[in-house]
């Protein structure tokens, strides 16, 4: 049976793409945060969408491809009740490390190829330039990626982590239904620039990490941090930083107790309440293991924050220490 707080409508994109207010980001489920009980992943997934969320995003490099092969077996049963989500161009391992970045028009092709039969699919809803190939005009890369929308294997375009004049660029070869890129309480930088561009053109907006990588959801310290964890090589989780970054944490659980809510729950209604004052439709995706955290995702939904809590959420940004990525120039913020 389905969760009672079931999602009530639905958002568009952009391009025409419908997707769920809230979405699903499959990382967590292989892995990279740390070992995971392997019967839990797909009993997540089918939570997921019995409670409403039918964005389901993934990519081929979460997992080397572990992570598209496990959603195949949700959408066996399930594809109608689906928007499919997955990213290409990152080579390497999510939590070893990543070898090398490619957007040229033949490895587009090769990868796609590859991800439809992981999936185990004919279609992919929307597909994603997962980090920019800087060795490639990002013209020939999207053509590629529109080449695959016209051969019907892809209904949608996506680019992650783009800046604003690249997002521009992208535009004039096809239209981008959404960017995705890190964007929370704690990760601002994509409002100088890349959001302004996005609503200008007419693409929708989709946070990943929008819980911090988990650490605002207050229930992340040094310790939590086993040896197989890829946040080990985040600026913002290195010890001291992790530390000092507790009062940007302590922001959220101020306003989550005077909303009787959880600190999950403000973050991801300070998005909405961000797309809602931007003019710009946003779908989170954060990631979770258990079906009781999907759950508590989902009450965000109907969380409404007030003046004064917005005020203070907006303010703990500035309290954070380190960058969001080791390489700069790996996001949008290193190259704008």
């Amino acid at each position: 049976m389905a969760p009672e707080n079931t999602i009530p409508a639905t958002v568009q994109l952009g391009d025409g793409l419908t997707v769920s207010p809230l979405g699903f980001g499959g990382m967590a489920l292989t892995g990279v945060y740390g070992d995971i009980d392997p019967a839990q992943p797909l009993k997540t997934l089918h939570h997921a969408v019995d409670a409403g969320i039918t964005f389901i995003d993934t990519a081929d490099v979460y997992g080397q491809g572990s992570n598209e092969e496990l959603i195949a077996q949700l959408l066996k049963e399930r594809r109608s009740e689906v928007q499919l989500a997955t990213k290409f161009g990152i080579l390497g391992n999510v939590r070893t490390g990543y070898t090398e970045v490619r957007g040229d028009a033949a490895y587009v092709k090769q990868a796609a190829e590859a991800s439809l039969r992981r999936l185990g699919t004919d279609t992919i809803d929307l597909y994603y330039m997962h980090r920019r190939d800087l060795r490639v005009p990002i013209v020939e890369t999207v053509e590629a990626m529109a080449e695959l929308v016209r051969e019907g294997k892809v209904r949608h375009l996506g680019l992650s982590e783009v800046t604003a004049e690249e997002l521009r660029e992208a535009s004039t070869v096809h239209p981008i239904a959404a960017v995705q890129s890190e964007w929370s309480i704690w990760s601002r930088d994509v409002e100088r620039n890349v959001v302004p561009a996005a609503k200008e053109l007419g693409t929708g907006f989709v946070p990943y990490s929008p819980l911090g990588r988990g650490f605002l959801t207050g229930t992340v310290n040094a310790s939590d941090l086993g040896e197989g964890d890829f946040r080990h090589r985040i600026p913002r989780f290195a010890d001291g930083a992790l530390d000092a970054n507790q009062a940007v944490v302590s922001a959220v659980r101020s306003v989550a107790a005077e909303l009787d809510a959880t600190p999950a729950q403000v973050a991801l209604a300070w998005l909405f309440a961000q797309g809602r004052r931007l003019d710009l439709p946003v779908v989170p995706i954060p990631g979770t293991r258990r079906p009781e955290r999907l759950d508590e995702n989902l009450g965000a939904l109907s969380l409404e924050l007030g003046a004064a809590q917005l005020h203070v959420l907006d303010g703990a940004a500035s309290a954070v220490v380190g960058s969001r990525s080791a390489d700069p120039n790996w996001v949008s913020q290193g190259r704008e």
